[in-house]
């Protein structure tokens, strides 16, 4: 089994920065593209910046520049740096990611989430 842990979220003012973790865990045997997603109330969830195994990103335009994704390979683990938040950026921040296992075609896998609140 593959399971994705999300941390990092919580109460900031606007301004402010927050970090996300989302650690992978299980029988994997590699990890392709890592990414964010997020999902604020009364909308459909949406990417907010991936990265690939090789390094490559790619952000949605509303957080270009503020937010920055890394990844860990050796603690199967993505981050995301969010920086100069702002009220709209309220979310439940959710890691998806592509995990191939020994014996088994790659997967997509969700994490739980983990609600980032905004304050102005």
């Amino acid at each position: 089994q593959v399971q994705l842990v999300e941390s990092g979220g919580g109460l900031v003012q606007a301004g402010g920065s927050l970090r996300l973790s989302c650690a992978v865990s299980g029988s994997i045997f590699s990890i392709n593209a890592m990414n964010w997603y997020r999902q604020a109330p009364g909308k459909q969830r949406e990417l907010v910046a991936g990265i690939s195994s090789g390094g490559s990103t790619n952000y949605d335009d509303s957080v270009k520049g503020r937010f920055a994704i890394s990844r860990d390979n050796a603690k199967n683990t993505v981050y995301l740096q969010m920086n100069s938040l702002k009220p709209e950026d309220t979310a439940v921040y959710y890691c998806y990611c592509n995990v191939l296992r020994m014996g088994y075609p790659i997967r997509h896998y969700w994490g739980q989430g983990t609600q980032v609140t905004v304050s102005s």
